[in-house]
């Protein structure tokens, strides 16, 4: 074998994701993609905002020699001063372009964290259920993950985590609104767990993956990180509220009173050369700060919120409305989650099963599809219901 087995145990690991695509591929192939219901992807389907199309109508009009060319590795200056102004706005403190960088997404960004904070060893706090990628991207570091679970209601689990902090404890990772129930962590929450924090000996970083920070519903908003703790990291990008998952431009920003902030700053400006990105794509950073505070009509979401839940309530299936983000996290009728989705893929419904988001017992639906196809589901929820049922 020439690959790492490292590698291979990854590749088994995060694979639920990957088999939900292909056997989507499968069902689509045989029965035709309009007979196939897939909320197995996150990847938002509506279009950008049209400012979008007028802002890169702009730049590149207005392009002259080198705006393609390397710039510094954190970015333009006149980009973070544009994202450092709408951070401000949301966090209520100023933010300067000199606390953050742009970075490939909120993946990028999350490495560039890693990379900066970790010695071999070092332990990260993340929190059940967890976009599956967080294992690989502490591990990509030397470090060493520490599964907490949320509670029933997927909010903060205080004890535990108090319970998992050990003298090699480096961060915590959280997201909210969550990927993928929903969730967003109360102020409150966030001041409980900043005390607990603060208690440890050793500092301890509060990473907070933010991409959906804009897509909320019911008037929920997504309380500020920074108010609530002085060692905490944003990291984020414009892949959901602006749908460019595919254009790779995110940020990353510390707090201004942050422990040892020119030596962290550095680290993460080196690190993003280092880990091969060099620095954000350059026509996105110049787009994107043409955009600060435009989003996507999230008003479609929820509205499809409202129609996927509807769907599920009437079908007879638990779960906890998602406040944000666009997935719905329902428990499975049987203890075994993947059992169960393949019971919806015989009614050619694609969810993807909570053990790929390390909690099992739930699945997960993305409602980043049509509203027909969320409403074509119905049938095949309540036969696959009913099927599991008669297992029991």
């Amino acid at each position: 074998m020439t690959i790492s087995q490292k590698m291979i145990a990854f590749a088994e690991h995060s694979s639920w994701i990957r088999k939900m695509f292909e056997e989507g591929a499968r069902l689509k192939a045989q029965y035709g993609a309009e007979q196939v219901c897939d909320f197995s992807l996150g990847n938002p389907d509506l279009p950008p905002p049209p400012q979008y199309q007028e802002a890169l109508r702009k730049i590149t009009a207005a392009e002259g020699p080198g705006a393609h060319a390397y710039m510094a590795n954190n970015g333009y200056p006149l980009v973070r001063e544009a994202v450092a102004k709408q951070l401000t706005s949301e966090q209520g403190l100023t933010v300067a372009q000199d606390d953050m960088l742009m970075t490939v997404g909120a993946a990028g960004a999350i490495n560039v964290a890693m990379k900066a904070l970790l010695d071999p060893g070092d332990e990260v706090i993340i929190l059940a259920p967890f976009f599956v990628e967080y294992n690989f991207y502490v591990d990509n570091h030397g470090g060493v993950t520490k599964i907490v679970n949320t509670a029933a209601d997927f909010s903060l689990n205080l004890a535990a985590i108090e319970a998992a902090i050990t003298p090699k404890t480096k961060a915590i990772i959280i997201n909210s609104p969550n990927n993928p129930t929903g969730q967003i962590y109360a102020a409150r929450e966030l001041a409980a767990l900043a005390e607990l924090l603060r208690k440890a000996p050793q500092t301890i970083y509060l990473i907070s993956d933010e991409p959906y920070r804009k897509i909320v519903y019911d008037g929920h908003t997504v309380p500020s990180i920074f108010a609530a703790y002085a060692n905490a990291i944003i990291v984020s990008s414009y892949s959901k509220d602006l749908s460019l998952p595919g254009e790779r431009i995110g940020y990353l920003a510390v707090h201004p009173q942050i422990e040892g902030k020119a030596q962290l700053i550095g680290a993460m400006t080196l690190a993003n050369r280092i880990l091969g990105f060099v620095n954000a794509p350059a026509l996105m950073q110049r787009v994107v700060a043409e955009l600060q505070g435009i989003t996507v009509d999230c008003s479609i979401y929820a509205r499809r919120r409202e129609l996927f839940c509807q769907v599920l309530s009437e079908a007879g299936y638990e779960f906890v409305p998602p406040k944000g983000a666009f997935y719905l996290f329902p428990k499975s009728p049987i203890a075994d989650d993947a059992r169960f989705v393949g019971l919806l893929a015989e009614q050619r419904i694609l969810g993807v099963p909570g053990r790929g988001f390390g909690m099992p017992g739930y699945f997960r639906l993305a409602f980043c599809v049509e509203d027909e196809v969320i409403s074509r589901s119905a049938a095949g929820f309540k036969k696959a219901l009913a099927t599991a049922m008669a297992l029991t």
